[in-house]
């Protein structure tokens, strides 16, 4: 199957989307309004288009030559993504692959381990909510998750860390003191709860995401990805 049946192509894409009224700068205090063309999709309408990527990865993953030479060429002057990511650097978990083989310009994705919404994060989210237009926020913890292992053996084992690891892991371990002892897998559990965490983590540190919220323009989601299966479960 070509990655053109999975996807949306360019510029189909591009048709749908609506034209933002001529800005120049991006500010934290006052909405922005980006000179080019923003996702014409809602918040659920992205969620949807997720749901369905992530449904043909599992089913029909192979991917054929993707066009990425004309698709560079559409995006190198400006970017409409239509969904933002936040999940960890493990090299298994690619966003652009996992949810259906999304092209270039598409999704705006933050990486680090254990998918924490720290400072650098929340002003990455933002920019792209407010600046750039994407409508949905997701934060996508995954199945063995190192970092997160590594803070259950902090609480579990009273394991010290080195390097800047352990201060690194110091921002989970509330999520796994939370769920020591509790039934089922602690290291799952923990995956899940820390994706949980810091999706309401995003809401309580943004005034800007927070009123996007209100005002209807973003959700914020969390979800567990299953490396074994690839489905991604998103959690309500």
């Amino acid at each position: 199957m070509c990655l053109e049946c999975v996807r949306m192509n360019r510029r189909t894409f591009m048709s749908l989307a609506t034209t933002g009224t001529a800005a120049c700068l991006w500010t934290i205090s006052g909405r922005s309004n980006s000179a080019f063309a923003r996702t014409g999709l809602s918040p659920d309408e992205a969620l949807a288009r997720l749901k369905a990527g992530n449904a043909k990865f599992v089913n029909a993953p192979q991917l054929c030559e993707a066009g990425l030479r004309e698709e560079r060429a559409n995006t190198a002057g400006d970017q409409s993504p239509w969904a933002t990511i936040l999940t960890c650097s493990d090299s298994r978990v690619a966003p652009e692959l996992i949810f259906g083989g999304v092209g270039l310009g598409e999704l705006f994705v933050a990486r680090n381990a254990g998918n924490v919404a720290d400072t650098a994060v929340l002003g990455t989210i933002e920019y792209g909510a407010e600046h750039l237009g994407s409508p949905l926020v997701v934060v996508l913890g995954h199945q063995r998750c190192g970092a997160v292992q590594a803070a259950c053996d902090v609480v579990a084992k009273h394991v010290e860390l080195q390097g800047s690891i352990g201060p690194m892991v110091e921002a989970i371990v509330p999520a796994a003191k939370s769920q020591e002892g509790k039934p089922g897998d602690f290291v799952d559990n923990t995956v899940r709860e820390n994706a949980r965490r810091n999706a309401a983590g995003i809401l309580a540190g943004s005034d800007i995401i927070r009123e996007m919220v209100h005002e209807g323009q973003v959700k914020v989601v969390y979800a567990y990805y299953d490396l074994d299966s690839g489905m991604v479960d998103f959690i309500d």
